[in-house]
């Protein structure tokens, strides 16, 4: 195992393209799912100038006027859906803070080719008869954490959403008026052992106001070290000084950014699992999460497994985990779970494997006892779809895969 190493993680802002499109696509499920607990959702969205598509499949009670039969239908709207639909993808864009020429929450072309859910996929999932509901998908889901930071997250990752989320915070304030909405962030560290030691180099392109770059018609070196010296001002109020003795800043190193969003680059749902996951420090299943309902294990069991991982590092049986999980598309149970603390465990793999199945209230994690036992059948997701799904602080019913509240059941287990 290698000692000193130098490891890098990006993040991307609320106004990223890619993350439009997946704050879009979790709007549109929260809104299901607040009219239905049981809907199923699958929303892809694609944005680009001036222009919103929504494509994917729907169920839900009181959406569609008729039967399911009819749902592929696109005219069986039940009245003001539609309208309902368009309200709320608006308001996600007008809540980022796009009013550009090229990107405007009022102003763009909004296209909605939702319809109903294959019944095929509907019959592998729905509970009938003495069969338990089954998994929403087939595939594979990891979940990770690690003591490097209090909320058990990749360093690297951590500072890189906090940096970009302060500067979100000071862009909405009013306090740093020359940012726009759209950002990307890196950070690199070295790491001795197990923990960081040092950042080597942090990177941050922010879209900005006209004037404030380099390079172009509107260049303004004045402007330029205004915005340079606050984005090292937010480096230095999120990272501990200790980790700042020997950085290189790249701080919009092209020169100038000022058309950016949907409107300088497409955006489409689930380009950004890796910002959404651990930073490239965990493995990936590869599924994405925003848009989809919590019968679909890409999403709930990537929950769980981080809810597992990160119980396991709290009750200190480890300091480093990674769970594995396996589903079949219409089978409840899962096909397996693999645990790999990285040699730092207490007490085997094995064993750890071993407890968590004999945990009553975890129920066999099949996809219907993950969702009751995080309550995952609420509208809940629009606020994971930026800055990362974990390491976030819960909040009520919000961010329940991030409580710790199963050290003790884990510890009893394997007494």
């Amino acid at each position: 195992m290698r000692t000193d190493y130098l490891f890098t993680s990006e993040s991307v802002s609320e106004g990223h393209p890619d993350k439009v499109a997946d704050q879009i696509s979790d709007a549109v499920v929260d809104l299901f799912l607040s009219k239905d607990p049981e809907a199923r959702i699958a929303c892809e969205t694609l944005t680009t100038t001036q222009l919103v598509v929504l494509a994917g499949e729907i169920r839900c009670k009181g959406v569609y006027e008729r039967d399911r039969e009819e749902w592929k239908d696109n005219d069986y709207w039940a009245p003001g859906a539609k309208e309902e639909i368009e309200r709320v993808v608006r308001q996600t864009v007008k809540e980022i803070g796009y009013e550009q020429d090229g990107f405007h929450w009022e102003k763009f072309e909004f296209i909605n080719r939702l319809h109903g859910q294959s019944a095929h996929i509907a019959q592998g999932v729905d509970a009938s008869g003495n069969k338990d509901e089954g998994a929403g998908d087939q595939g594979i889901m990891f979940g990770y954490a690690t003591d490097e930071t209090p909320d058990l997250m990749p360093a690297t990752l951590y500072y890189s959403h906090k940096i970009l989320e302060r500067m979100a915070k000071d862009r909405k304030a009013g306090t740093a008026p020359f940012l726009e909405p759209d950002a990307k962030s890196q950070v690199t560290l070295r790491y001795e052992g197990s923990l960081p030691v040092a950042a080597t180099a942090i990177v941050v392109s922010t879209q900005h106001k006209p004037g404030y770059c380099l390079t172009g018609d509107n260049a303004d070196p004045a402007k330029y070290a205004e915005l340079e010296s606050y984005v090292k001002r937010v480096v230095a109020d999120v990272i501990p000084p200790v980790l700042l003795r020997e950085t290189e800043y790249h701080i919009n190193p092209t020169g100038s950014f000022e058309i950016g969003g949907p409107d300088g680059d497409a955006g489409l749902t689930g380009r950004k699992i890796i910002v959404d996951t651990y930073g490239g420090a965990a493995p990936h299943g590869g599924g994405a999460f925003s848009g989809k309902d919590p019968t679909k294990v890409d999403r709930s069991a990537a929950y769980i497994s981080r809810y597992l991982a990160k119980n396991i590092v709290a009750a200190g049986l480890a300091t480093r985990c990674t769970i594995q999980l396996a589903y079949a598309i219409g089978v409840s149970k899962p096909l397996s779970l693999y645990v790999d603390t990285h040699e730092t465990g207490k007490v085997g793999d094995d064993a750890i494997e071993k407890a968590i199945m004999s945990i009553g209230k975890l129920g066999g994690l099949t996809p219907r006892s993950i969702r009751t036992h995080l309550g995952l059948n609420k509208p809940i997701y629009r606020k994971t779809a930026a800055y990362g799904h974990f390491g976030r602080k819960p909040e009520g019913d919000m961010f329940p895969w991030e409580r710790d509240d199963l050290v003790d059941d884990l510890k009893l287990a394997l007494a």
